[in-house]
């Protein structure tokens, strides 16, 4: 597992995003749903890109961040993509959706969905 500092998160979270957490776990149909998962899948005109889903348990060496009263898992194969991140959640009338502040991110693409690394 990827050491971090000590008592340092991989990723936190804005009150906007864990706010949203919180409601989409309350409103999940699944009762087994114990926070959400976040990591990143190859993909875009960048090369990644963000994905976050529904955790019903914890995998194999997946960090586990508890803050602000949600709970995230950070797939593992994302975290030094991701690490010192900060996870927002954004709505206007365009769009709405979670945010990563990255400092790892060296470009995205034009439409935001995808971003790339050194």
């Amino acid at each position: 597992m990827f050491q971090f500092e000590p008592g340092k998160a991989p990723v936190t979270l804005t009150d906007a995003a864990a706010a949203r957490v919180r409601t989409l776990i309350e409103k999940s149909e699944n009762e087994k749903v114990l926070g959400l998962r976040v990591g990143v899948k190859s993909r875009g005109c960048s090369g990644m890109s963000y994905f976050v889903e529904y955790a019903t348990d914890q995998k194999k060496f997946e960090d586990k961040v508890e803050e602000k009263g949600v709970t995230l898992f950070i797939d593992p194969t994302a975290v030094m993509f991701i690490l010192g991140s900060e996870m927002d959640y954004q709505e206007d009338r365009m769009f709405s959706g979670f945010v990563f502040n990255n400092p790892n991110e060296t470009g995205r693409c034009g439409c935001g969905e995808s971003f790339s690394v050194a």
